[in-house]
């Protein structure tokens, strides 16, 4: 009865409130979170109290307390940003109305990467640390800091438009070198100037609608070493290429990683008697109860791009991810850089749904009850992410009458691929004649 009436008083604060009467919402808000014992409603209440004060001491101790009772309270995330200045005010979208991508070309900040020696264009190494200058072989130590690659709030994210945007026009760069003007396909974020050669790397921190990359694992290795690889591979499993193949490209590619947090909820059923319920003997009878399965998913890797997803995707368990350095443009410095076509958003509901998939599977063994009759992900929730770049080397392999994609790991070597090697042939080969052989040997 006292917390019905909490809420009551909850629901004419927020009407008073809206009709601007900040005195009487406050005193409505005050009462509600006095009677009640509710995490959820005193959550609510604490929220409403922060928003109707001005003062930014007494909005950010409302807030504090309103996540003290729901640390996934959304819209106190997001006011909190704000007022940590995390995020601006005019930057909040409305996820169901967001402002269209703009068309054709646009101007885009581009940084540069010289000798400041002798002016001459300067690459990155695949040393993990150092740009070189091609001409006077001058070295020039990133001096990247050793902490990790710091993640971002989803919630702040997503109530931008950068949360849900993709790349869909073309990019004009003015070359601060040679004075010329190029244009960037929509899905890469580095290039060398076509005249002068002068490596050039997106500024995306200055971009309203994309997100820039968090972490960075920079390639390990040069062409050459991809190339005795790729031979290495294709002898290994005695492919025959039908014609010459490409030599390997090296580039970045792009990977969503996510923490998942919160809790599954379910339901299960327990056989009780009478007497355990009441006292008494009587018959047994089918009870249902509820409860809640706490978990907490780290750094769960997503594709970010689509074109090579496929392959991109066996590949991605190679990596040792925590690896990732802090982002740093010069890591791009003559080497090209996919951005990401598949949004943060749809990413992280992708994401989402995996965990739940798989925790949904694995909770009657979890929790030692097959009984479960249902589950709900409604207390699952994204709590932050990182944009990863991924070293790797691209070619294709003529074989069996088409193009097949190969992509090796520029961190360690790895190759993957769309044609099943010669490990994978003897696994699926193997399956049925292991099956057999265990029952010979029993």
């Amino acid at each position: 009865m006292q917390e019905e009436y909490a809420k009551e008083l909850l629901r004419s604060g927020i009407i008073e409130a809206k009709a601007g009467s900040k005195e009487a919402a406050h005193r409505y808000f005050d009462r509600a979170i006095y009677m009640s014992g509710s995490h959820e409603v005193l959550a609510e209440a604490w929220f409403w109290m922060g928003e109707i004060t001005a003062d930014p001491v007494e909005k950010r101790k409302a807030l504090e307390n309103c996540l003290s009772h729901d640390m996934r309270h959304s819209r106190a995330r997001r006011a909190l940003a704000i007022v940590d200045g995390k995020l601006k005010a005019d930057e909040v979208v409305n996820p169901d109305k967001l402002p269209a991508a703009p068309d054709g070309q646009r101007k885009a900040d581009a940084d540069r990467f010289m000798c400041p020696k002798c002016g001459g264009r300067m690459a990155f190494a695949p040393d993990g640390q150092t740009l070189v200058c091609d001409y006077c072989t001058r070295g020039q130590v990133l001096g990247v800091p050793s902490q990790e690659a710091e993640e971002k709030d989803f919630i702040v994210a997503m109530a931008t438009a950068r949360g849900h945007g993709k790349p869909l026009q073309e990019q004009v760069f003015h070359c601060n070198g040679c004075g010329a003007e190029f244009i960037l396909p929509p899905k890469q974020i580095s290039a060398s100037c076509a005249y002068c050669a002068s490596p050039h790397v997106v500024s995306l921190d200055k971009a309203k609608e994309l997100l820039a990359p968090d972490g960075i694992i920079p390639h390990a290795f040069n062409q050459k070493r991809a190339i005795k690889l790729l031979v290495d591979w294709v002898e290994g499993n005695g492919f025959a290429p039908e014609k010459q193949v490409e030599l390997p490209r090296g580039l970045y590619l792009p990977l969503w990683t996510f923490d998942v947090g919160g809790a599954i909820d379910y339901t299960y059923e327990m056989v009780v008697s009478d007497d355990q319920m009441f006292g008494r003997r009587g018959e047994r009878q089918v009870i249902r109860m509820t409860d809640q399965y706490p978990l907490m998913v780290n750094d769960l890797p997503l594709p970010a791009s689509k074109k090579p997803s496929a392959v991109f995707l066996k590949l991605i368990g190679s990596f040792d991810l925590s690896a990732i350095k802090p982002y740093d443009a010069r890591f791009l410095a003559d080497w090209p850089a996919e951005i990401y076509d598949v949004p943060m958003a749809d990413a992280s509901l992708d994401a989402r749904s995996q965990v739940y998939k798989k925790y949904k599977n694995d909770l009657p063994h979890l929790i030692n009850n097959p009984g479960i009759v249902h589950t709900s992900s409604a207390n699952l929730a994204i709590d932050s992410f990182k944009l990863n770049l991924l070293p790797v080397w691209m070619t294709e392999l003529p074989f069996d009458g088409r193009e097949h994609l190969v992509l090796i790991n520029g961190q360690n070597g790895v190759v993957s691929s769309d044609i099943l090697d010669k490990a994978q042939k003897e696994e699926e080969d193997g399956g049925l004649a292991g099956f057999l052989a265990d029952l010979l040997d029993d």
